[in-house]
């Protein structure tokens, strides 16, 4: 087969250019046929006759005689009149002809030279998209000069790869804390597990501990997966609309986690007044107890947690306030992100995969909320997930 072959297009910079000479001869040519109907007018109704002084002289210089010596002076008058407008127009024809050429051609250059001028921060964009790519995201256009539409242009684009930068960052950081997450738990089945291999009598004491480690890893890895999965189908925003009462999954929240909040000696008071809203239940389910959860491992023994469910201002609100340590307000917004933990004195640190909060963050957002992470000023955190309500 033959290649195709490539179809030719102008450049912009040569279509501006043909455009800014077009208009420009355009607007001369206008301006000249003005100029040119104004001389008209101006040879037709304002320039009389030759005087009998000046007709006279063209006769006595050789003009055959009529008959009738008036009849030959008109006659006279006539053909001058005619022979000095049709040579005056004629005239301005042809220099008006070789200036619009010269204006055309100056025309041409000039609209060359500014349109190159114009399209340089175009370039300048062009070459510097060709050398981004994953590994070299820290380009910037950074374009000076005057505050205009290319300018703007240049620093939206220097802000979405600024926007792209810290995605593939954080992506890149995302993934390495996930493998180190699985890493540990598969570690330990492995190690466990080759351990007893190079014993030649293994009790079944131990093999009841390997089991009961390899429960707990797998469970661990579990956990991990299942927060993974929540993380990326809130992210993707592929959600079920039903009406939901978030009252309703505070309630079957805080009821599962009660052997854990007395196990940890930690009082829970609850207010769950009904705040339905549109949204996908099972998410929103996970959203609920990842709140209880986090309020229930990042506390100290003896500590308390308070929930509250209700109607507000802009929507549905669920608030949970929790005693713990004390949070310095900087790093309020790192709770949010994937496996970041500020290693607080936790009642159980165990079942911690470092994705609930981010989750929290991630269902609230795909759900068009808001979430609001303020400290306690004697320890703790306080925590306020809106979400529009119900329509009717």
């Amino acid at each position: 087969m033959t290649a195709r072959t490539r179809r030719w297009h102008p450049s912009i910079r040569l279509r501006l250019t043909l455009t800014y000479a077009v208009m420009l001869v355009v607007a001369c040519a206008a301006l000249l046929a003005l100029n040119y109907a104004m001389l008209y007018h101006s040879l037709y109704t304002e320039i009389g006759p030759p005087t009998n002084t000046q007709v006279e002289s063209q006769i006595a210089a050789g003009l055959p005689a009529d008959k009738n010596t008036q009849e030959s002076v008109e006659k006279v008058k006539r053909q001058a009149m005619a022979e000095l407008r049709a040579g005056t127009l004629l005239d301005t024809a042809g220099t008006s002809a070789m200036a619009l050429a010269v204006i055309a051609v100056l025309g041409l250059g000039a609209s060359w030279l500014l349109a190159g001028r114009a399209l340089r921060p175009l370039q300048t964009l062009t070459a510097t998209t060709r050398r981004i790519s994953q590994h070299h995201l820290h380009e910037r256009i950074a374009l000076t000069g005057p505050h205009d539409e290319l300018k703007e242009l240049a620093d939206t684009f220097d802000d979405m790869v600024a926007r792209l930068e810290n995605s593939f960052a954080s992506e890149r950081r995302f993934t390495a804390d996930a493998a180190h997450e699985l890493r540990t738990p598969l570690a330990i089945v492995r190690t466990g597990t080759e351990v007893l291999r190079s014993k030649r009598h293994s009790t079944v004491e131990q093999w009841e501990a390997l089991a009961d480690d390899t429960l707990i890893a797998t469970g661990r890895a579990e956990r991990l997966l299942d927060g993974l999965l929540a993380l990326a189908r809130s992210d993707r925003g592929a959600l079920v609309h039903e009406t939901h009462d978030l009252a309703a999954t505070a309630a079957i929240a805080l009821g599962e986690a009660d052997h854990v909040a007395e196990a940890a000696a930690v009082t829970i008071t609850s207010d769950l007044r009904s705040a339905p809203v549109d949204g996908d239940p099972v998410l929103l389910d996970r959203l609920v107890q990842n709140l209880v959860d986090n309020a229930i491992r990042h506390n100290h023994r003896g500590g308390w947690i308070e929930m509250t469910t209700r109607h507000g201002p802009g929507g549905a609100l669920v608030v949970v306030r929790n005693s713990g340590e004390p949070i310095p307000p900087a790093e309020i917004d790192r709770l949010f992100e994937p496996f970041q933990r500020l290693d607080p004195n936790r009642v159980t640190g165990a079942g911690s995969s470092g994705l609930g909060l981010a989750i929290v963050r991630s269902i609230v957002h795909a759900h068009r909320g808001t979430v609001v992470a303020t400290p306690e000023p004697s320890g703790g955190l306080t925590i306020t997930v809106t979400l529009p309500v119900t329509r009717p």
